[in-house]
């Protein structure tokens, strides 16, 4: 089953997909701004998606329904994963990839993005992703199911560009996992463009001109 999804065009007929990834508790809807924010000057035409999780028990929210990705069983984010939750998004996730090549976008003009949670699965379903993508685009999250990613990882996306960004302020995942997270990815010998921001569990505005630039770079 493939998502759904929300989907802009920066102009007809696209060569690139954005895959963009929400948090917990939000939907496809949340970063559709985004996209009127981002200096593209210069970039080729690029279809945004904006996939809506399933909505699931959130067992850290009392058990109420909501999107999400996969449950967050407490608030050490590091002890106790739902495997089996980060999994099955996965399998959408590569799914939403597959539907981008079969629109004729190849493996390579496509990045996943996210952010919080949506960070989590871009970095969940990329690193593991058995063709080389255009890049990852990392907001405030930090990498799942981290004790098995060295047997996992696939060597397509070995040196596929890396753009990871914190707020030294989040209370909701702390700068240290996601520090933690980026120093993984270097010993396993990946090259992270790490930024950090004094925000919250937030986006700013240097950090939006941040990932315009940073498009520019991976799609030249």
């Amino acid at each position: 089953m493939t998502l759904e999804t929300v989907e802009i065009e920066t102009a007809p007929n696209p060569s690139v997909s954005v895959i963009w990834l929400h948090g917990l508790g939000a939907d496809g809807n949340d970063f559709v701004p985004i996209v009127r924010e981002l200096d593209l000057t210069g970039c080729p035409p690029i279809r945004f998606v904006f996939p809506h999780a399933s909505a699931i028990p959130v067992t850290i929210n009392g058990g109420n329904v909501m999107r999400a990705w996969y449950d967050i069983l407490g608030a050490d984010l590091a002890k106790r994963e739902d495997e089996a939750g980060l999994r099955n998004s996965q399998i959408s996730v590569e799914n939403l990839i597959a539907r981008e090549i079969a629109r004729g976008t190849p493996a390579e003009r496509i990045i996943l993005a996210g952010f919080s949670q949506g960070c989590a699965m871009a970095l969940q379903t990329g690193l593991r992703h058995t063709k080389p993508l255009a890049g990852l685009l990392c907001l405030s999250g930090y990498v799942p199911l981290s004790g098995v990613l060295a047997a996992e990882r696939h060597p397509a996306n070995q040196h596929t560009p890396i753009f990871m960004a914190h707020g030294r302020a989040d209370q909701v995942i702390q700068i240290t996992r996601a520090e933690q997270s980026r120093e993984l990815l270097a010993s396993l010998g990946y090259t992270v463009e790490w930024h950090e921001y004094m925000m919250q569990h937030a986006v700013s505005a240097e950090e939006i001109d941040d990932i315009g630039a940073w498009f520019k770079r991976v799609l030249a």
